[in-house]
């Protein structure tokens, strides 16, 4: 009896120390699970988000719905999946939803009518409303000219940091297009002059797009953050020319598409600006399929082509766009600098109807490599801390084919998105460098690899049955 009763003593203390340890593990996990610190080991830190990006995704204070129409396959899948998993560590305001678009047709196309979504892996981001997505082509540069997609950078932070900002923001800037001389139609679905693809580009980066007659308007509007003006085939006032630069004067943002043989009546203006358009078109040999177009891959530094890489855009006989003619000297003198150039094999064509086309040193031919498009900007105050001053922008471009309908390419996206994100000062909301992929291959001759095969099969099993057989050998002893 008092064996019996030692030994369920015995048996209630341990039952007690048990459940004493039990209860003190789930008090450890879940005071680690509220109060814990994450530190990135890695050797690349791929996935470790800047200060810029903590301190927003801090400070948001209303819902943000992500959705990852991504195929399980694609070679970004899994650098998405977990970066997003660090940008729900550092808030819960972030609503994530993964969808297959090979197996979940209906909640696909239901997605895609919602967000205008026209194409497969893209990452949606919306709040309130607002919405904008994300390329594969934006979100990494991949190289597949070998026939397997290899990952050179990952941006996907820089991608997703601009796109919550944008999407949280309540105000949303509002792009005119010049109407009245002959510009290409952002309501047209002509796959030559028609700009209806380009202008739902816009609208999905949660930006109003507007029609402007300056004939009739008599004024550039107040809410007008950005004005384009593409591809003018007739020559528009003086009056209207002169609205365009006083309003240029008063800090505002420009884009010209200038297409070859075209006089739009903005040429003296552009040349203040220190833009000079050549009446000349420009022909690459070696960077075309046809002879008709250029394909465009060489760019400066700046900050509308520092997230391009080697992506290429195809412009359709461009123009030459120059440096120089402006006349202002120190502070006030825009700042001019070339984008976009053809090979060294280029050359500017002055007589666009010679037949066969050819460099002549004995003409106004220039050599290449040719700049084909150039950015401006006036009145910057970088290194004065204490002022906030709107400098003036102009991108001119020597082609408008390349954001047609027609003409429409990854390429040309992101080199006409990135221009706009600059004129509307977007390009400053996320300044977040991609990272680098560092490829480590193990390379194994044939023979390594065969003794890598016969010890992972044979060895390691047989080592442990030999271990197992010598305890158990010991053990009858």
């Amino acid at each position: 009896m008092k064996t019996r009763r030692h030994r369920l003593w015995i048996g209630l203390n341990t039952g007690a120390a048990l459940l004493l340890a039990a209860v003190i593990v789930l008090m450890i996990n879940y005071l680690s699970y509220r109060h814990y610190y994450r530190i990135d080991w890695s050797r690349t830190q791929r996935y470790a988000l800047s200060p810029k990006t903590v301190s927003l995704l801090e400070s948001l204070d209303k819902p943000v719905n992500i959705t990852v129409f991504f195929q399980p396959g694609n070679v970004l899948y899994e650098d998405i999946h977990n970066l997003l998993r660090e940008y729900q560590v550092h808030s819960d305001q972030l609503n994530i939803q993964w969808v297959d678009p090979d197996r979940d047709l209906a909640l696909t196309e239901e997605m895609a009518v919602k967000y205008q979504v026209t194409e497969p892996n893209v990452v949606v981001f919306e709040c309130e409303g607002r919405s904008e997505y994300e390329r594969t082509d934006e979100i990494a540069q991949i190289d597949a000219s070998s026939g397997v997609e290899r990952m050179m950078s990952f941006r996907g932070e820089q991608a997703f940091s601009s796109a919550i900002q944008g999407v949280v923001q309540k105000t949303s800037p509002t792009v005119y297009f010049l109407t009245g001389h002959g510009e290409c139609d952002i309501n047209s679905f002509d796959q030559r002059t028609g700009f209806s693809g380009i202008r739902q580009l816009i609208e999905r980066d949660n930006a109003n797009v507007r029609t402007l007659e300056l004939s009739v308007e008599k004024q550039i509007p107040a809410d007008c953050d950005v004005l384009i003006v593409a591809s003018a085939s007739q020559r528009m006032s003086d009056p209207e020319a002169e609205l365009i630069g006083a309003w240029l004067r008063r800090s505002g943002r420009l884009m010209v598409l200038a297409d070859a043989g075209r006089v739009s009546g903005l040429e003296l203006l552009l040349r203040d600006w220190g833009v000079r358009l050549r009446n000349d078109v420009v022909l690459d040999p070696e960077r075309t399929m046809t002879g008709r177009e250029v394909f465009v891959s060489a760019y400066n530094r700046h900050p509308v082509t520092e997230k391009l890489g080697t992506t290429a855009a195809i412009f359709h006989l461009p123009r030459s766009v120059e440096s120089g003619g402006a006349q202002a000297r120190g502070a006030d003198r825009p700042q001019v600098t070339p984008l976009a150039f053809s090979s060294d094999n280029s050359w500017s064509e002055s007589q666009p109807d010679q037949s066969p086309a050819k460099y002549d040193e004995d003409t106004d031919d220039l050599p290449g490599p040719v700049s084909l498009a150039v950015a401006v900007e006036k009145g910057a105050t970088d290194g004065l801390l204490d002022m906030q001053i709107r400098p003036a922008r102009i991108i001119v471009f020597g082609d408008s084919g390349f954001v047609s309908n027609g003409g429409l390419t990854g390429g040309d996206t992101s080199l006409f998105m990135s221009s706009l994100n600059w004129l509307l000062n977007r390009e400053q909301l996320m300044a977040i460098a991609p990272k680098p992929i560092n490829d480590t291959r193990l390379k194994l001759t044939r023979t390594d690899t065969r003794i890598l095969f016969w010890s992972a099969i044979w060895g390691i099993p047989a080592l442990a049955a030999l271990l197992g057989i010598t305890l158990w050998m010991r053990r009858r002893k």
